[in-house]
């Protein structure tokens, strides 16, 4: 009797390990060479990239808001007339004048000068200054707009302020009560 005879599980075992290892030694080498082939992982093509950023965002530019041939014309040296306001003005309003505790206070304004600013909405503290609220609004369009809700109850000051340059609206009074 021999040996493959006494144990045929074994013998069975290394011939299931020996095929096994030879086909997935076939698939690895076809795998290789057809990635080589088939130009796979190659970067040095001409759609290769260096790593660097694939998002371009340009730095933030003002933009002109004048239209019409005759702002086009005008000198850039011009003053601008005496009745018009300063291009960083921030214009805030409120849109209820009395509200009920924790109802909610629409704010919404303009500030042209403003695209992507954060503005701060703060409140008048109880004779220590301006105080932040835990809202912010962000200028989009030279518009923004937000909520509040406050269970302090009389009236109420709040104003918006520019993160970044300081500039601040003007103040929005509301009856809270």
């Amino acid at each position: 009797m021999t040996s493959d005879e006494k144990h045929p599980i074994a013998a069975g075992l290394v011939a299931l390990i020996a095929v096994g290892l030879a086909v997935g030694l076939m698939l690895g080498i076809f795998t290789v060479v057809f990635t080589h082939v088939a130009g796979l992982g190659d970067d040095d093509g001409p759609n290769a990239t260096d790593g660097g950023p694939s998002l371009y965002l340009p730095s933030p530019e003002p933009t002109d808001t004048t239209t019409g041939s005759a702002a086009a014309a005008s000198s850039p040296a011009a003053a601008p007339p005496a009745s018009s306001a300063p291009a960083a003005q921030i214009t805030l309003q409120s849109g209820a004048a009395s509200v009920g505790p924790m109802e909610r206070i629409d704010l919404s304004g303009v500030y042209p000068a403003g695209e992507g600013a954060v503005l701060q909405v703060q409140r008048k503290g109880d004779g220590s200054g301006w105080e932040n609220f835990p809202v912010t609004a962000a200028v989009t369009g030279g518009t923004f707009s937000t909520y509040v809700q406050t269970g302090r109850a009389g009236v109420q000051r709040f104003r918006v302020r520019d993160s970044d340059s300081g500039v601040v609206s003007n103040v929005v009074s509301v009856t809270v009560g």
